[in-house]
């Protein structure tokens, strides 16, 4: 099994489904190198324990075509080297779709975790490496029936399997150590359901300066104090717009898993562009504001746990005003056992 990895939530996809299939199997672990600075990298493959990669391409940021490029030529060497029976992809980035276009072109078959998901917006790169990945994916893994709906409306009914999320596994996994061992909220001064969280690194909202001025004009209207951990590209757009910092928010270094679901455990609210941070919240029981205008997880917004705003100063100052969802939330995402599921799926094909 080769499987291909290059960004935080790869990672975190990855460590349930590795930690299962090293049991049974041999595994290949290829690093693109997409994330590669310790915050974005390094502390995760620590902190859930998975091991180390057995190749780093190092490829770094760039453009997409220069960057996917990059993640092709490395991939494919690799996979002729180890020659392995599966390639093994997960989620929607340049190293998912290098990943899969790499061993569809050398026949070898390709398993995509995380298949079907769709926010139905092309402007997405994401939308656009989902589509392409599971349309040469031989097993497509999927986390929930609504992704396998959209698979069979595309055409795609062959090697579709249904095993939950595998980022369920990871938090049911890692939530109690986090509520345990964790310091952050308390070194932050931080009280527990008194603030907000705030994530956003998003090309959309992050490369105009327009979008991002919004989000920080909507953030500020709620003066509840707002924890802001900054992903390098945010830091950098502030930076080069002057964008102002609302009074009420709090800017932190990039943090570690545990450290991150320690933070959404204890705060009020979230705020996020990001899908991960998205599931997260429902996980944890916290309401959500998507600061985009789809998501690939709908099943959220029509559950009642998360309110679709865009970069729109009004509407997001509107969702800070909604009451918080009350009473038991709904089981989308299974059961905290997919990564057996994967695994089997993979055994079955094989």
């Amino acid at each position: 099994m080769l499987t291909v990895v290059g960004a935080r939530p790869q990672f975190i996809k990855a460590a349930p489904v590795s930690r299962v299939l090293r049991t049974r199997h041999d595994e290949f672990l290829l690093h693109t190198g997409q994330h590669y600075d310790v915050e974005m990298s390094d502390v995760f493959f620590k902190q859930l324990h998975i091991p180390e990669p057995d190749r780093n391409l190092e490829v770094g940021s760039g453009d997409h075509g220069a960057q996917t490029g990059a993640m092709l030529t490395g991939i494919e060497q690799v996979a002729k080297e180890y020659r392995p029976d599966w390639v093994l992809v997960y989620g929607d980035t340049n190293s998912t779709l290098a990943g899969a276009l790499a061993a569809a072109k050398l026949h070898v078959r390709v398993a995509h975790v995380e298949a079907g998901l769709r926010s139905f917006d092309r402007r997405m790169p994401e939308e656009l490496n989902r589509v392409v990945v599971d349309h040469v994916s031989n097993l497509l893994l999927c986390p929930t029936q609504a992704a396998v709906g959209n698979l069979s409306r595309e055409g795609i009914r062959g090697g579709v399997v249904v095993t939950g999320d595998v980022m369920l596994d990871v938090f049911l996994q890692n939530v109690e150590v986090a509520r345990r061992e964790c310091t952050i909220v308390a070194k932050l001064g931080l009280k527990q359901g008194a603030y907000h969280l705030l994530t956003v690194h998003r090309p959309e909202n992050t490369d105009d300066p327009a979008p991002l001025g919004a989000i920080l004009a909507g953030v500020a209207s709620s003066q509840t104090k707002t924890v802001f951990p900054l992903h390098p590209r945010t830091r950098n757009a502030l930076a080069s717009v002057g964008a102002a910092v609302p009074a009420n928010l709090m800017m932190i270094d990039p943090v570690g898993y545990r450290e991150m679901l320690a933070l959404e455990d204890s705060a009020a609210l979230i705020l996020t562009d990001s899908g991960g941070v998205q599931k997260e919240a429902y996980f944890a029981g916290k309401p959500c504001i998507t600061l985009r205008k789809s998501t690939e997880w709908p099943e959220t917004v029509e559950a009642g746990w998360n309110t679709l705003t865009g970069a729109d100063q009004e509407l997001i100052r509107a969702a800070l005003r909604l009451p918080h969802p009350r009473g038991e939330r709904p089981e989308l995402y299974g059961d905290g056992h997919a990564a057996d599921r994967v695994v089997s799926a993979l055994e079955l094909e094989t």
